[in-house]
């Protein structure tokens, strides 16, 4: 299994190895170099004694852990988890692990550029492996990106909303097996499915748990909860045991130099976790709606031009129009024109050009009224 030179794993000095058995003992007393306020008496009142964990509170994991292992159908280990402030730093830890400078991840393209910024900030390149619509629905149609260090899934996919379904799911994995490289698939949008699609996901299956070669996966709150403020997140490691063996101890290098979890959010984790399926609930079903309104407009759109490159899942949905209409002039347009704004298409990379992406969030009245301004100012450039 490829994994970075960034991490060297050394073997513990004679003081360390002492110390552990002290303490292991119950023998060891007083730590003279202790830096920990809390320990003694000091620090904001109210506050437990600090107790650092490269992966997060293990009592924290635990909860997880359970949570996660009745949402899915599976046991988890919490040794498996990593708690992280947000999957952004998932995706640093995971590049740094895995990549060397120099080094390329593959990614898939159309997607948000999130991938290709943070491997960038730990000079690491991308090569993108190919979506491809292909009348009714994103297919994996090519996945020959060269060397790669490590393959990134995200299932679903943002923006196009696809899933990983099985005969591409198939493919990733066959390739990581055959290059001794991970899989990092980022899952945070997987539970907000879009019913309606011409090619329902019905064998919508996570990446989370799998066996087959190493997997990193990625979740949090700020899309279970609805909650991007809230910065709890984390990492599942997965796959032959080996493997996760090596990768959790330089993973615990990593991790030990960042501690990036509030034992105050740790505290809290309960709590938080109990309320993910209302929020997650009210969220898909305002993504529905939405979805349901805009098929509406779209279909009733008087040019005829206008098409929904249907999500499977996720937040967001892609208009296509006739491509000779600048993305550009379109939205800053609709800007200076409505006061409205939408993204266009070449942000995340489309093959082709005439594409708006649209969130599905927003309240109906605020939605359709956009969407309206949005297919008029389209018509208007026809």
């Amino acid at each position: 299994m490829k994994f970075s030179e960034r991490v060297e794993l050394n073997e513990p000095n004679a003081v360390t190895l002492a110390q552990r058995a002290a303490r292991r003992d119950g023998t060891l007393k007083v730590n003279l170099a202790d830096s920990n306020p809390t320990r003694w008496g000091l620090g904001a009142p109210g506050l437990p004694p600090y107790e650092p964990d490269p992966r997060g509170p293990r009592a924290a994991r635990e909860v997880l852990a359970a949570w996660l292992g009745e949402r899915d159908g599976r046991e988890v280990d919490p040794e498996n988890l990593y708690l992280l402030s947000s999957t952004s730093q998932g995706y640093t830890w995971l590049t740094k692990l895995t990549s060397d400078p120099g080094d390329r991840l593959a990614a898939p393209t159309p997607g948000y550029p999130l991938v290709e910024t943070i491997a960038g900030l730990e000079n690491v390149g991308v090569d993108f492996y190919p979506l491809t619509w292909v009348g009714s629905r994103w297919e994996l149609s090519e996945l020959n990106p060269g060397e790669a260090s490590a393959v990134v899934a995200i299932n679903p996919n943002n923006p196009t909303g696809s899933y990983v379904h099985g005969e591409d799911r198939q493919r990733l994995l066959n390739y990581c097996a055959d290059h001794g490289v991970a899989l990092i698939a980022d899952e945070v949008f997987f539970d907000f499915d879009l019913p309606g699609a011409p090619t329902q996901p019905a064998d919508r299956q996570r990446l989370a748990g799998t066996t087959e070669v190493l997997t990193f996966a990625l979740d949090g709150m700020s899309k279970n909860l609805s909650a991007p403020g809230l910065k709890i997140a984390w990492l599942e490691v997965s796959g032959p045991e080996c493997d996760v063996v090596a990768a959790r101890a330089r993973l615990d290098v990593i991790a030990d130099a960042y501690l990036p979890f509030s034992d105050v959010l740790a505290q809290r984790l309960t709590e938080y976790l109990a309320a993910v399926p209302a929020a997650t609930s009210a969220t898909r079903q305002r993504c529905r709606e939405n979805l349901a309104t805009l098929r509406d407009l779209v279909r009733t759109e008087p040019s005829g031009t206008v098409s929904l490159l249907e999500p499977e899942g996720g937040w967001n949905a892609l208009l296509r129009f006739p491509a000779h209409v600048d993305e550009d002039a379109l939205i800053t347009g609709l800007i200076a024109r409505r006061g409205i704004t939408a993204q266009p298409g070449y942000f995340f990379d489309m093959p082709f050009a005439g594409v708006v992406s649209v969130s599905l969030l927003l309240d109906a009245p605020a939605f359709q009224f956009a969407t309206q301004a949005l297919l008029a100012s389209i018509a208007g450039q026809l």
